[in-house]
């Protein structure tokens, strides 16, 4: 029998990982899928201060982390799975990663806002053709051929990690002179080759991705290497809702438009966070509609009349 969840949680920001607190609190059977525990804008902070209850600063990636033990201490299922699509119209909704498919009575979104629009000439032009966003889903098609990764995240090495398994070379190129992780993490692969402080300037090819045009920042000198396949792992600042495919109504600048209850156009659907048509991008302001969107949840699950506020007493209202 396929397992059904009362809340299904897509992203593990603060806004996502708060939400599975409360609601797996309130006993709803909750699971968080999470792409990375380290793809997102908290986890790229070096320090945080200003957060209520911190007695010393401490990085983006140890609150982050303090924020997913107590979604798990409270009952919160969390895998990190990427999110590929949704099917959200149906009184039990569908939420699809590459690998499974997940069922539930509630879901929200709360995948933030580090997206971005293709920014490197041909990017946009050869999506599905040899540039791709997904390592996980389109690494097979590479098997055996010459790739390469663009960025300098965490993320971005994990991705290259994995594409080693199936290219015959793999490429990271970074835009920055650092990678912006510890050194231990990065992996010590024979066909896996590092480039620092190199921007990628163009994408071409014919059918499919051929070659890329790159320029060392060192000397501004710029030459072609032949590529079949570009991964891209750079961010920006828009809100992620690709995989949603216009299943709830979005903005002009394509945030979630959500109520002040955290609902959207759809029952049963909510959105907390950067994702959401927010003017302040904050961690204690993600946190707080993470938690107002499990409170509605809540109410929807379980058919209440009024949102439930006090903790302290029994469930039944």
């Amino acid at each position: 029998m396929e397992e059904l969840y009362d809340v299904v949680i897509i992203g593990g920001g603060p806004a996502g990982l708060t939400a599975a607190q409360y609601a797996a609190r309130s006993e709803l059977k909750t699971i968080v899928l999470d792409k990375s525990q380290s793809a997102g804008a908290l986890a790229f902070a070096d320090r945080i201060e200003n957060y209520p209850g911190l007695p010393e600063p401490v990085s983006g990636k140890e609150l982050l982390d303090i924020f997913r033990e107590q979604a798990k201490r409270f009952g919160a299922i969390y895998r990190e799975e990427q999110v590929i699509g949704v099917n959200l119209s149906p009184e039990i909704k569908e939420v699809y990663t590459m690998s499974n498919t997940y069922k539930s009575r509630a879901v929200i979104i709360a995948t933030g806002a580090m997206g971005r629009k293709p920014t490197i000439k041909g990017e946009k032009e050869f999506l599905g053709r040899g540039v791709s966003y997904c390592a996980i889903c389109d690494a097979a098609f590479f098997r055996d051929r010459t790739v390469c990764v663009i960025g300098d995240s965490e993320e971005a090495v994990k991705e290259a990690d994995l594409l080693t398994r199936y290219a015959a070379t793999v490429y990271l190129i970074s835009p920055s002179r650092k990678l912006k992780v510890d050194e231990a993490m990065v992996p010590q692969k024979d066909n896996l080759k590092i480039m620092k402080g190199v921007i990628v300037k163009e994408i071409v090819g014919d059918e499919t991705v051929q070659k890329i045009r790159l320029m060392d920042m060192a000397d501004n000198r710029e030459r072609e290497m032949e590529m079949d396949g570009v991964f891209v792992y750079l961010h920006g600042n828009r809100p992620i809702v690709d995989f949603l495919n216009f299943a709830v109504d979005l903005s002009d600048e394509e945030c979630v438009i959500t109520n002040k209850m955290m609902e959207t156009n759809i029952p049963g659907v909510f959105a907390a966070g950067d994702v959401t048509c927010v003017e302040v991008r904050q961690v204690i302001i993600a946190a707080a509609n993470g938690c107002i969107a499990a409170l509605s949840a809540d109410k929807y699950v379980h058919h209440r009349k009024r949102r439930r506020y006090d903790w302290s007493k029994s469930k039944g209202e």
